[in-house]
This record gives structure tokens, sequence and C-alpha cells, in this order.
């Protein structure tokens, strides 16, 4: 195991992973701009380096200061969490260069499914059913030949993309030429890289994840699977393990699969496989994130495995502690992002001065958290809070003990989404499990009409 360890992040994505190193003993030296400086996740550190200023194009995605400072303090491994470099393949190839292990997959795998054309085509090639779709397409003439063969709708999609920019759903021939050159643009502006390609739009589809890491000893292993359906503008609100929607036969089916199509990659750390399952219960892969998810602890929860922990061992040259047979579900597991957002005022941000933070403690739940009353929540980053996460028997005890602690929780200072979290757990829809990744977007249309 390392003896020390730089995390290239901030917020709750440091102090998630400064907890795993405080268990193994792990030294950790922590990074922070200019606007993070006073937090009071830092005193989880061994060390705290100040890196540059508020904006994140002078910290945290400075990769020269980052490597500098791990450098600096002589540590070993450089472990991003998830956002900003954490899928950055140069990143990983200068940690290498610079002699620091990356904690996460190879520079080459990391290329290969950040190109989500190319991951559909490797995943497909070996075995993985993905949805029909195709290739890059050069230009608006392209992209109306390749709908006509897939059938509407479609899905433009960035080659380079993710969280639903350079994305637009097109249901007639006559709107894809404009929605191409728009998606192109959008996807040029936020990534880069202005390739399209495009899939069928499954209809009434649901986002089930599955969670897996591998070994560098040809060991790849699911941690079951993730329901993400309940989404917002294709940004994630809350998540469940296991999937209420995915039929039994269907996971006994597709769940090994996919570990084993990782595996055979040449896959190693930790990842999780995006896929969408259609109104017959059939998966399909959509696409591959080289990291852990903002949601892993769902999946931690059920199965009783720290992910960091593994994600460490395996960067160290270790290998899994436990086979597949090892992995078994227990209850369920239920996970709340708490935001500083308004979703009565189209879910706008809300930083600033967090006064009071009161979190419900007990059996069966869990709280991730970096803030602390007195905190501030700068403008320059996302809006996360915390996750309030439940453990309970099974699905009906994970509501309820959800139910219980969302009442618990008091935050004053910023405007949060703790009343729409209210809401959705006393939702017919969300009760019942019958929901899909439309579902949360007409519940809150609704609300906000009535």
């Amino acid at each position: 195991m390392f003896r020390r360890i730089l995390i290239a992040n901030r917020g709750e994505v440091a102090a998630r992973v400064l907890r795993t190193c405080r268990k193994l003993g792990v030294q950790a030296v922590a990074v922070a701009s200019e606007a993070d400086r006073e937090a009071s996740w830092l005193a989880g550190a061994d060390e705290v380096a100040v890196i540059g200023p508020a904006r994140a194009a002078g910290s945290y995605l400075d990769a020269d200061a980052l490597i500098e400072v791990a450098l600096h303090h002589r540590c070993a491994a450089v472990h991003p969490g998830w956002g900003f470099l954490a899928e950055n393949a140069a990143f990983a190839a200068r940690c290498a260069s610079a002699g620091l292990v990356f904690v996460g997959p190879d520079p080459l795998s990391m290329r290969q499914m950040g190109d989500k054309a190319l991951a559909r085509k490797t995943m497909g090639a070996l075995g993985l059913p993905v949805i029909p779709g195709s290739a890059p397409l050069e230009d608006a003439a392209a992209a109306t030949r390749a709908a006509e063969e897939v059938g509407y709708p479609v899905l433009l999609k960035a080659v380079a993309g993710g969280g639903g920019r350079g994305m637009r759903r097109v249901d007639a021939p006559g709107d894809i030429a404009a929605a191409f050159t728009e998606a192109s643009a959008e996807a040029t502006a936020s990534f880069g890289d202005g390739r399209m390609y495009l899939e069928r739009r499954i209809v009434g589809g649901r986002h089930v994840e599955v969670q897996v890491i591998a070994d560098a000893y040809g060991r790849c292993l699911h941690l079951h699977e993730r329901e993400c359906s309940l989404q917002r503008r294709h940004q994630k609100v809350l998540e469940e393990a296991p999937s209420p929607g995915l039929p039994e036969a269907e996971r006994a089916r597709i769940l090994p699969l996919v570990a084993d199509v990782v595996g055979r990659s040449g896959y190693r750390n930790a990842g999780t496989v995006e896929m969408l399952l259609d109104a017959e219960g059939r998966m399909y892969f959509m696409e591959m994130n080289t990291r852990l998810q903002v949601e892993h602890p769902v999946s931690e929860e059920i199965t009783g495995v720290d992910l960091v922990a593994w994600q460490l061992e395996v960067a160290a040259g270790g290998a899994l502690p436990a086979t597949q047979a090892d992995i078994a579900v227990s209850g369920h597991a239920i996970e709340c992002r708490i935001n500083a957002e308004d979703p009565d005022d189209n879910f706008r941000p809300s930083p600033g001065t967090v006064t009071t933070l009161q979190v419900p403690e007990g059996e069966g739940i869990r709280v991730d958290t970096h803030l602390s009353a007195g905190d501030r929540i700068p403008p320059n980053y996302d809006s996360m809070i915390a996750k309030l996460v439940v453990h309970g028997r099974d699905r009906a005890d994970a509501i309820a003990r959800l139910e219980q602690a969302l009442q618990g929780v008091r935050i004053e200072g910023v405007a949060t989404n703790v009343a729409l979290h209210r809401r959705i757990v006393g939702w017919d829809a969300f009760r019942a499990g019958a929901y899909d990744t439309t579902s949360l977007e007409a519940f809150v249309a609704a609300a906000g009409r009535a």
C-alpha cells in the first residue's frame, strides 16, 4: 500500500477519499484553491497545499501545479477522485512520466472509453449489446443518412461528451440538420471536440449502470447495478441499488457479461458501465466512465465494499481481495444528492454560507459531506452540500428510512433541494419503482403547474 498520496480534487470528493486514507493509515496531501483555503474539510488532511485561484482552470485543473505538489510532498500516487482531471488521459500519462501512480485506469483505456463512438465499437466487438447507432458523423448530411438507417427518434451525442452537453433529441427528419449544428457547436465549446454520433432513442428507457473493478491479475468483478433514472437535464438527482426495474433473468445474464467484457478489454481499476434498460427489459451499452461515480456509496452499502480502498489496493499492485462469489447483495440503498440550488427557481444555484447544517444520524443512515456550519459554498464549483444515503433490509424499508431521514435534515443560509427529495419519496411512481429517465422532468413540471 502507498505511504502517501495526493488527492487531486476538492470538497465532498476529497473528503470521501480522505476518510479511506485515514482508515488505511495512508498519509494524504490535499490541495485547495484560494476559494477553499479556509474550508473545514481540509483539516482531515496530513498536509495542505494552496495551488491557485478560485477559477478551476488555474487550480484544480492545473496539471503542472498538481504534479509539482505531489513531487514536493513526496507522494507515491495521485487519486483524482471524480470530476476535474479524473478522466483526463493526458494527466494520467503525465503522472506516470513523473514517477507517480495514477489511481485509475491506464491512459489507453481512458482514451478508448472517453471516445464514446470508439467505446461503443470496442464493447460491441467484445460481446456487449449496444444501442443501434452510428459511427462518428462528418456533417449534417451524414447525420441525416444515419438517422434514416437507425430510425427516428434519435439522440445526437458528442463523441467526447458527457452530462448532456452536446446532446440533442431529434424526432423528425426536418429537425436533424439544425440539431446537428447546435450540438456540434456546444460540444466544441465544452470539450474542444465537435464530433458527433447518433443513437436510436429508446422511449421509456431506464438508466442502469454496473459498478466494476479490475486488477492486474486477470480478475474483474462487478458490484451489481445501480438505478440512475431519476434525472433532470441528464443530471442525476437520486440513485438506488439494486435497480427496481431490472428483470432478474436479465440481471443474471448481463452482470457477469459486463465484468467479463471489461476484464477482456484490459481495463484496470474502478469504472462504471452505463447502460440503458428498454421497456422490454433488455440492457444496452451506452458508455463507460473510467472512474468512480458520485453515486458509488449505494453500491458500497449493499455489498459492504470500500471502493476507494480497493482502488488504492489495485493501483499499488495488489490483487482484489475477494472473488465474485464473495460479493452478495445485502438489502437496498438509496442516495439523495442534496445541492445548494432552488428547484422552484429553475434549479438556480445558491452559493453562500451555510449557517446551519443538521443531518440525521442512526442505523442505516450515511451522510457524505465536506461541510460544517459556517462553511461557504463558492460559486465556482458544483453546488453539492451532501449525499444522504440510507440502507434498509429491502426497498420498502429503505424508503421508510429515507422518508424519516429527510425530515431530520435542516440546512439554512442557502436554498436547497431537500423539499424536492421529500416530494420524490412520497411520489407514487417512485414508491412503486415504476419510473424512467423522463419521469422526474414530468413530475417537476407538473408540480410547477399545480
